[in-house]
């Protein structure tokens, strides 16, 4: 698909995924890292990610199959940001944690009972954030069946998802990443090798 493999490049030629040995946040031992919150930095790319996003959310569950985009902080923030701006729906988002001042409310924004919620990511490795942030969408009345993350890193987080009854998709998986850099020889097969382990793993 001509996305994944100029998206795929454009990743790999901007320093936006990395091969080699990294700790994640969790402490975890990875054999790439990637960080979304660069591509912003590039806003044709950027705009091309937004655009297959809501073209791809379109065709498999249909732009009113809900009422407003909601996300974690802070990368899969802008990303919504930017979606609701181009479906014109209400942003709502979950805070990491309560703010110890004013409401100290953890979803900001309007959010009614029984609204449809989409929820949106950057990257899902677990899922746990995204999970945590449905619970909290969902003590405020909201009703999300589907989430969309732009790359899973395939390490449990559709599991996740699904035991909350939430259907997730993905415009990218890193299987497929490492394969496309791989067929274009931008990574060697021991490369390719090292993601496939670590996502069977």
């Amino acid at each position: 698909m001509e996305f994944v493999k100029e998206f795929a490049t454009f990743l790999h030629q901007k320093g936006i995924i990395r091969f080699g040995d990294f700790t994640l946040a969790s402490g975890k031992k990875s054999s790439y890292y990637v960080d979304l919150r660069l591509v912003p930095s590039f806003p044709h790319q950027f705009r091309l990610m937004i655009k297959h996003l809501q073209n791809t959310i379109s065709d498999e569950i249909g732009l009113d199959n809900f009422d407003a985009i909601a996300s974690v902080p802070t990368g899969g923030l802008v990303i919504a940001s930017a979606l609701a701006l181009e479906t014109v729906k209400p942003l709502v988002y979950v805070r990491s944690q309560a703010k110890s001042y004013g409401t100290g409310k953890l979803v900001e924004g309007v959010l009614t009972k029984g609204m449809r919620v989409l929820v949106v990511d950057d990257v899902a490795t677990t899922g746990g954030s995204v999970v945590n942030g449905i619970k909290e969408l969902r003590k405020e009345g909201a009703i999300i069946s589907d989430a969309y993350v732009i790359v899973n890193r395939l390490e449990g987080a559709k599991d996740s998802l699904g035991a909350e009854n939430v259907k997730m998709h993905h415009l990218l998986d890193i299987v497929n990443i490492a394969r496309t850099l791989y067929e274009s020889r931008a990574i060697d097969e021991s490369v390719l090798d090292r993601v496939q382990k670590q996502v069977s793993s």
